[in-house]
């Protein structure tokens, strides 16, 4: 960066409070002063140390990363190479650099994490990199056991979400000539410091994620981070462990996309697991209970959804706005956004004769980017080349599928309007569910018990 040793020391004193630096400089001591240190009289620490005093927070892997990348800061710009310990100064450094640092400051010490060389990086170095940094997220999550009620689905081996998020992170890098990710061949491509920066820069979740496990692996200013926005409260009102389609990684992916005043709170609404296969059920207990998203995997495992920002509600309209995308989760990750080419966000019908019966996300009638229909456990995904409203790809395996497995979230705080309307009856947005009671000749015991309603609700 071209200061010198002690402009880098002020430098680096000026990113932190004095209460902050007077917790790294503990850790410092107490990583120093380990009785396996095998050099303590010179204020340093080793790899065996730091392996010591994290445990098994963090994995192996990442650990020696982190320490790799202290000890490989040169801070002189004269040194011959590595040192064989972190000396203080490097210690402060590297934490202020990935705790407080601008994106150049990030990337001096990612760099040093991914490789021992000077220069130039390969692209499946930073994809193990980043594949060795979204795994240990998950894995100190749950090591503090603060993954809030979601789960990371056991696999031998890294769990595929963890790759395929790692994939999705290296899609967004940029090379030198503006091109993107171009599949595995891309791999071998050169990724120099003015890369790497760009790429910190433009994906926020790499910076995110070490603050994740740099404050809950050491443990260290863990009061500085806010986990409220990257993990949402899991919450379902059935007793008992509910297992959601989606694993802790799906849902920081999708949550990471909404609207940041709806990313603390996830509360299940309909799952088809629990409240069974019934488009009936579906409608019941989605409308007017605010925005949500709704995920399904169909039967070839493909799992996709989207994000409604508007309340649902059964007309024969498109509804939303341009806040609705469409997403996939596997067998890759992506969201998709509107194109501007039409307001066909979101739609939502039942009983009618003359126009479809179902739930419906971008495209046009018979053509939606996404499709549930009134026979549920069927839909389509028809998209050539891409669905017109969200520009998305098909989702499914196959165009005409079929799905045993949906999930709809409400996410955020609901409005106390849509509170009150959530109290309707499943009969009041069933036609055919009421129609079928009257003929039975069954009376609704519920009418005349509830609260009369508004007669513009």
């Amino acid at each position: 960066m071209g200061n010198s040793k002690s402009s880098s020391r002020q430098n680096f004193c000026s990113q932190f409070l004095p209460e902050e630096q007077a917790e790294i400089d503990g850790l410092f001591a107490a990583l120093s002063s380990d009785e396996n240190s095998s050099d303590t009289s010179s204020k340093s620490f080793s790899l065996k140390a730091l392996k010591n005093h994290i445990g098994d927070a963090l994995p192996s892997e990442m650990v020696t990363r982190l320490y790799d990348g202290m000890r490989r800061l040169d801070l002189t710009g004269k040194a011959q190479g590595p040192s064989e310990n972190v000396s203080q100064e490097q210690f402060s450094v590297s934490m202020s650099h990935l705790l407080k640092g601008n994106s150049e400051e990030k990337t001096l010490v990612i760099l040093k994490m991914i490789s021992a060389a000077e220069g130039p990086v390969k692209a499946r170095e930073v994809l193990k990199f980043t594949e060795d940094l979204v795994g240990s997220v998950v894995h100190v999550l749950s090591h503090r056991q603060e993954l809030k009620g979601w789960t990371q689905k056991k696999t031998p081996g890294p769990a595929p979400s963890v790759q395929v998020l790692a994939t999705q992170l290296l899609s967004e890098m940029k090379l030198q000539d503006g091109e993107g990710f171009r599949g595995s061949q891309w791999l071998d491509q050169e990724c120099d410091q003015a890369v790497i920066e760009d790429w910190v820069f433009r994906v926020p979740h790499v910076a995110v994620f070490l603050s994740v496990v740099i404050h809950k692996g050491f443990p260290v200013l863990c009061s500085s981070l806010n986990l409220s926005t990257l993990v949402p409260e899991c919450q379902v009102d059935q007793g008992g462990k509910f297992e959601s389609i989606l694993d802790v990684l799906g849902v920081i992916y999708i949550n990471s996309h909404l609207p940041r005043e709806q990313r603390h709170r996830w509360h299940l609404l309909f799952s088809a697991e629990l409240h069974g296969h019934s488009f009936s059920q579906l409608c019941g207990r989605i409308t007017h209970r605010g925005p949500c998203v709704a995920v399904l995997e169909d039967h070839d495992g493909h799992v996709f959804g989207g994000f409604a920002s508007c309340t649902w509600e059964v007309k024969p309209q498109f509804q939303g706005d341009q806040k609705c995308f469409l997403f996939s989760i596997a067998p890759s990750m992506a969201v998709y956004t509107h194109t501007g080419y039409n307001d066909h966000y979101m739609y939502l019908n039942h009983g009618q004769q003359t126009i479809p019966n179902g739930l419906g996300m971008g495209g046009q009638h018979n053509y939606f980017g996404l499709w549930v229909d009134v026979d549920f456990g069927k839909g389509h995904s028809k998209a050539k080349p891409t669905c017109t409203t969200y520009n998305s790809p098909q989702l499914s395996a196959k165009e005409h599928f079929c799905f045993d497995r949906m999930e709809v979230w409400a996410v955020g705080d609901p409005s106390e309007a849509e509170l009150a309307k959530s109290n309707k009856s499943i009969l009041d947005v069933d036609p055919e569910a009421q129609a079928l009671l009257e003929i039975s000749g069954r009376t609704r015991h519920s009418e005349g018990l509830r609260e009369p309603l508004d007669e513009n609700d």
